[in-house]
């Protein structure tokens, strides 16, 4: 009799950046973020399209699939409103209390309900809550391969933590037990979010403008705040009220306060120019972050003892403090997953659930991938509906073609093989250009991406040459980490090099992308520097392209010269 094998659906649903991720019988199926398919940033809908490509995928129905992974736990937010109610007997968190009781229930209840919605659309499967940081452990230390790690989660809030120190034993079976964890309302996530909203940012989407904008301030100015604020402890963080009132969870009430607004500048509005004053205050805000994050890594070391560190949580995606807690030399390696944030959950979800059942069936398919979604290879393509477009056919030199538009100043997207995981571009959903052009960084984000002017791009380089322009010391394959340069970049290459001196490099080997692996070597054969700007396949404001549609809707209304679309060559 054949076995019917384990189907886990782990889903990210309801709160931002929805995703979902496909395991059967340990091994993942596939991932996809809802965005790269509905073209709707940071979407918090239940991902209708993500999880159809995956049940099309492994020819099964939803009726197949036995458990559901949800990436929280109802009953530890209803866990935070009695310890609410106690900060009622503080002066400084008396006005929120309630407030803070009532939004953590509320919450609680929603996602209790939301637990009920997504057992009848599946209706042979048990649906299992997993805590939060129990989700991001999972991701982030599976995906590194390793058979043992510290492990690193800091986040703006997952039900009541903020931060958890684990330690990751198992490659073919991979677990995190919590050594220590910090609830809310001491949350770096929480004050990042807060500084950006007051810049005049989106919470939530633009951190990573106030992380560009950081390098142009003198920190300085505001450096006692935030030591004051933001104040470090023997076993983590704690957040002053004064400056940063406690989260409610509840609409209407801001994060920053009279104080800090006294002690600083007015919120900006999005259209009010930029000054000194704001560049000073990110410029505090990130030196305090990185600050924090190498305190929390020298504590997870000590808690360990492990030589390597796995990284999650949205603030992992601080690809400047990843750089600074590689640099201090903590430990021997440093790995962020290519999807650290919430999306990424909806993996670690499925491995929970899928350990928990002690499947004798190892985890396969995670370890070192970011290639996971959808791909568009052998689909007819139409430019119908884009009558200014044309395109030719490619022959099998594709890489050489494509390196020798690059060397001639082209800056041309590229879409090829499966949707990457994570928020970062990785030569799939690319746009590329050479770091040699005379003004490419002001073009780039003045007529391709729409951006601000000071934000920088990131360099892609073959991994055996990366010592060359780079000091990180180590692999970087999913453009998450920040590092110096060497002289012969900074005479060769300047456009690459932010303002602090550093650039978020991504490595590239021949096994992790032969295609864009052999694209660095012929543009280097060509001009000498094997070292491409790599940014994403979008213009500011819309998701990473997913589709062929998607990237061509790019192409037209941008100022992209050309998209290398599956051999296809597309100018306007």
């Amino acid at each position: 009799m054949k076995r019917t094998p384990s189907v886990v659906l782990g889903l990210c649903s309801y709160t931002h950046d929805s995703s979902a991720a496909l395991l059967m019988d340990g091994e993942l199926v596939g991932f996809v973020e809802e965005e790269r398919l509905s073209e709707q940033k940071h979407t918090k809908l239940y991902p209708a399209r993500a999880v159809g490509w995956l049940l099309d995928r492994a020819k099964l129905s939803a009726a197949d699939v036995d458990a559901v992974a949800y990436n929280f736990q109802p009953a530890r937010y209803l866990a935070e409103s009695p310890a609410a109610l106690r900060m009622a007997l503080s002066p400084t968190t008396r006005d929120r209390s309630l407030a803070r009781a009532h939004g953590f229930a509320k919450v609680a209840v929603r996602t209790r309900r939301r637990l009920r919605v997504l057992g009848s659309q599946f209706p042979s499967a048990h649906v299992t809550p997993v805590l939060h940081h129990r989700a991001h452990q999972l991701t982030a230390f599976a995906a590194s391969g390793w058979e043992e790690a510290a492990v690193l989660v800091v986040d703006s809030l997952g039900e009541r933590q903020t931060t958890t120190i684990a330690h990751g034993h198992g490659t073919h079976r991979p677990r995190a037990r919590t050594l220590e964890a910090i609830n809310d309302p001491a949350s770096l996530g929480y004050v990042y979010g807060a500084v950006t909203e007051h810049l005049g940012w989106r919470r939530g989407d633009e951190e990573g403008t106030v992380m560009a904008l950081a390098a142009l301030g003198e920190p300085a100015r505001f450096r006692h705040l935030f030591a004051r604020a933001v104040r470090t402890t023997a076993t983590g963080f704690h957040i002053d009220s004064g400056y940063f009132p406690t989260r409610t969870l509840t609409s209407g009430y801001p994060r920053t306060s009279r104080r800090f607004v006294a002690e600083t500048c007015p919120e900006r509005h999005t259209s009010e120019p930029l000054t000194d004053v704001h560049r000073d205050l990110a410029a505090a805000l990130q030196e305090r972050t990185e600050q924090v994050m190498v305190h929390l890594a020298r504590r997870a070391r000590v808690l360990t003892g492990s030589r390597r560190l796995c990284a999650g949580g949205g603030v992992a995606t601080n690809c400047v403090s990843i750089g600074k807690i590689i640099e201090s030399g903590i430990f021997d390696e440093v790995f962020v997953p290519p999807a650290p944030g919430d999306a990424g959950t909806a993996i670690g979800a499925a491995l929970a659930v899928h350990v928990d059942r002690r499947s004798p069936r190892p985890v396969a398919g995670i370890a070192r991938t970011c290639y996971l979604g959808p791909s568009y290879e052998d689909q007819p393509l139409d430019l119908t509906p884009w009558p200014s477009l044309r395109q030719k056919t490619l022959g099998i030199e594709t890489a050489e073609f494509l390196a020798d538009q690059l060397a001639h100043g082209t800056i041309a997207g590229l879409f090829q093989g499966a949707v990457e995981a994570g928020p970062r571009a990785l030569g799939n959903r690319s746009i590329l250009a050479s770091p040699l052009e005379p003004g490419v960084v002001e073009r780039l984000n003045a007529t391709v991406k729409f951006r601000e002017p000071f934000r920088p791009f990131a360099p892609m380089v073959p991994a055996e040459r990366a010592d060359e322009f780079f000091t990180l010391g180590q692999p970087a394959p999913y453009m998450s980490m920040a590092s110096g340069v060497t002289d012969q970049t900074r005479e060769r290459v300047p456009a690459i090099v932010h303002a602090n001196g550093t650039s978020r490099l991504q490595t590239v080997t021949r096994s992790q992308n032969p295609f864009m692996h052999a694209v660095l070597t012929a543009f280097g054969r060509r001009t000498g520097v094997p070292v491409l700007i790599n940014t994403s396949l979008n213009v500011k404001g819309k998701p990473i392209c997913g589709t062929p549609e998607m990237a061509l809707d790019c192409l037209a209304d941008s100022g992209l010269d050309a998209l290398l679309l599956e051999g296809r060559w597309i100018t306007k």
